[in-house]
């Protein structure tokens, strides 16, 4: 029941198990700058796992990206950890924060939260010429959401 969750403090270990174990297309990012977690009781629900944005012109210092947002499909899991990542942020002073989702994702979870979707990207794989590397899921079309 979403009504006893609580937003509880993750290691980075523990992040990383529960999104190999949850997630549904994605394996754990490589590193980490802030993390979050939900629980009810003793389990844990969810997780968020927030760093440097991987696109170079939104690494400016004061932007933090949601790498991974997880649950085990708690009702309302999203959004709380998306809300309580954006309060973490700003406390910490970073003055906007940003995700992506798959197209074919309504979002919902991210405007409970308060993020607007600020561009469509289209599907661009990780292998170029020059930097030759394996996609680890499929290449689709994207959102960026941002908050503020």
């Amino acid at each position: 029941m979403s009504g006893s969750l609580r937003v509880v403090p993750v290691t980075w270990h523990e992040a990383r198990v529960f999104v190999c174990a949850e997630h549904r297309h994605h394996r754990p990012p490589s590193g980490y700058r802030l993390l979050v977690g939900i629980a009810d009781g003793a389990q844990l629900r969810g997780v968020a796992i927030c760093g440097r944005p991987v696109a170079r012109a939104l690494d400016d210092g004061l932007t933090l990206e949601v790498s991974r947002c997880c649950t085990d499909g708690v009702s309302n899991g999203c959004s709380m950890l998306y809300g309580a990542v954006r309060r973490a942020a700003r406390a910490l002073g970073y003055r906007r924060v940003v995700t992506y989702t798959r197209q074919d994702e309504a979002g919902v979870s991210l405007r409970a939260a308060g993020f607007r979707c600020a561009a469509a990207l289209p599907a661009r794989s990780w292998d170029m010429p020059g930097r030759r590397r394996q996609d680890g899921t499929e290449v689709v079309p994207r959102l960026r959401w941002e908050w503020p």
